[in-house]
C-alpha cells in the first residue's frame, strides 16, 4: 500500500517560508503558509541576490522575471568616506562567468512579489498568528490567535529573528546588540535630481561606519542605501522603525558630497538596529524545524541572509522529496545536518564587518587585504544540486 503524501505547515510567508512552499510544491507536496501579517507592504529595503541564490531562483522558474525587473550593476566599487577615492572595483560581469549566475539588485518587496507569485491563493493564509503548537509520534497541531487550529504531517519555522516556533522549540533567546544601526530606504531617483549614482554598488567607507548606495529595478528609478552607524541600544529589536533623517544626515555630514546628496534627497528611511547571535545548536525536534532567520539571523555584513534562507528551501525541499509522513523526521533530520554547517559559517562570518572580506577583486593592492577573500565557496554553491551531506 503507498504511503499518503505528507501535509507540511509553514509558518511565517518571507522569503524563505516562501521559497520553501514554492520548492515544496514544485516536488508535488502539499503545503500551507500561515502569516501573522494582515497585508504585505512594499517596505523600503533593497536586497542582493547573489549567484548561490540565482540558482534557486532559476529552479524556481523566477530567473527570467529577476532579470526583466532587478538591477544588474556593472561594478562592485569601494570608496574613501571624504575624498572619493577608489579602494578597490571589480567588473560584475567576471562573477555570472565564474559562478554560473548574475548577482542582482532588487526591491525587498519585488523579490517577495516574485517568490508569492509561484503560490495558488489559497495557500498563503494572513492574520495567523502563533500562539503555540503540540505535536506527537504522527505530526503537529499548531494553534492560532484567532482560535483556529491546523494539523500537519511536519512544521516548519521560517517565523523571522522572533520566532515564535523556536521560542516553545528552545526558550528565549539572548542577542547580543552590536552597538550598530542600519539605516535604509529606497525612493525614487528623481529625487536625486543631476546626481548620477551610475551603474554601480558603491560601499563608502570611514573608520567607524559605511554606506552602501545603489539601484534596486532594471529602469534604475528607485535608488537604495543601507547604513551601519555606532548608536545606543534603541528599545526595540525591528527592521522597520523610524528612523530621523536630521540625525542621519548629521552622522555623515563628514563624507564625499555625492553620499550627502544621496541623503539630503531620501525623504524617510527606517532603521534597523543590528544584534548578533550564536549559531542555533539545534534547528529542531522531531517534527517541528526551523528555517532562515528562526535558525540563523544575520548581520547584514555580507548580504546573505535572504540568500541562505532560500538556501534552506531549496535543501529542505530536496530532502523531503518522495518521503512519506512517516519518514518526516529523518528527512527533517538530514536537512539540519546538511544546511547547518554552512549557515552556521556564514552567520559567524558576517558578524565581522570587516572592510575587506568578501572582497572578489583580484587586482586591489595586497596591502589593502586584512583576510583572504574567499567568495567561491559562498557564491559558488548551488544548493539546487549540493551533495545531501553534512560538509
Amino acid at each position: 500500500m503507498t504511503e499518503q503524501k505528507p501535509q507540511i505547515a509553514i509558518v511565517g510567508a518571507g522569503m524563505g517560508g516562501l521559497a520553501a512552499a514554492a520548492a515544496l510544491r514544485q516536488r508535488g507536496i502539499d503545503v500551507q503558509v500561515y502569516e501573522q501579517a494582515e497585508r504585505f507592504l512594499r517596505i523600503g529595503a533593497g536586497i542582493q541576490q547573489s549567484a548561490n541564490a540565482m540558482k534557486v531562483h532559476r529552479m524556481l522558474g523566477l530567473e527570467e522575471r529577476l532579470r526583466k525587473t532587478a538591477f544588474q550593476h556593472r561594478a562592485r566599487r569601494h570608496r574613501n568616506f571624504d575624498t572619493g577615492d577608489y579602494e578597490s572595483e571589480f567588473d560584475m560581469s567576471a562573477v555570472e562567468r565564474k559562478f554560473g549566475a548574475p548577482h542582482l539588485m532588487m526591491h525587498r518587496g519585488d523579490l517577495h512579489a516574485a517568490l508569492l507569485s509561484l503560490l495558488p491563493e489559497n495557500t498563503v493564509h494572513l492574520n495567523k498568528k502563533l500562539t503555540g503548537f503540540e505535536q506527537d509520534a504522527d505530526g503537529a497541531t499548531l494553534f492560532f490567535a484567532d482560535g483556529t487550529r491546523v494539523r500537519a504531517g511536519a512544521v516548519i519555522g521560517a517565523d523571522g529573528v522572533h520566532s515564535v516556533v523556536r521560542a516553545q522549540l528552545f526558550g528565549d533567546e539572548l542577542p547580543h546588540y552590536t552597538g550598530r544601526i542600519a539605516y535604509r530606504s529606497t525612493f525614487p531617483s528623481t529625487l536625486l535630481g543631476d546626481l548620477d549614482i551610475g551603474d554601480v554598488s558603491t560601499k563608502w567607507w570611514a573608520p567607524d561606519r559605511h554606506i552602501v548606495i545603489y539601484y534596486v529595478t532594471r529602469q534604475k528609478d528607485e535608488v537604495y542605501f543601507t547604513t551601519s552607524v555606532p548608536a545606543a541600544k534603541p528599545d526595540l529589536e525591528s527592521w522597520s522603525l523610524q528612523g530621523d533623517m536630521a540625525e542621519l544626515r548629521a552622522a555623515y555630514a563628514a563624507f564625499h558630497p555625492e553620499v550627502r546628496q544621496v541623503l539630503a534627497a531620501c525623504p524617510a528611511a527606517h532603521k534597523w538596529p543590528i544584534f548578533d547571535r550564536d549559531p542555533q545548536p539545534l534547528w529542531g525536534v522531531g517534527r517541528v524545524y526551523l528555517l532562515g532567520d528562526a535558525c540563523h539571523p544575520m548581520t547584514p555584513y555580507m548580504a546573505q541572509g535572504a540568500a541562505s534562507a532560500i538556501e534552506d528551501a531549496a535543501i529542505l525541499a530536496r530532502c523531503l522529496e518522495g518521503v512519506g509522513p512517516s519518514g518526516l523526521p529523518d528527512a527533517l533530520k538530514l536537512y539540519e545536518t546538511v544546511r547547518k554547517p554552512r549557515a552556521s559559517r556564514i552567520q559567524s562570518l558576517s558578524n565581522m564587518n570587516k572592510r575587506n572580506w568578501m572582497r572578489i577583486d583580484p587586482g586591489a593592492p595586497e596591502a589593502k587585504v586584512k583576510e583572504k577573500p574567499e567568495p567561491d565557496w559562498v557564491y559558488g554553491y548551488d544548493a539546487t544540486t549540493a551533495p545531501l551531506t553534512g560538509e
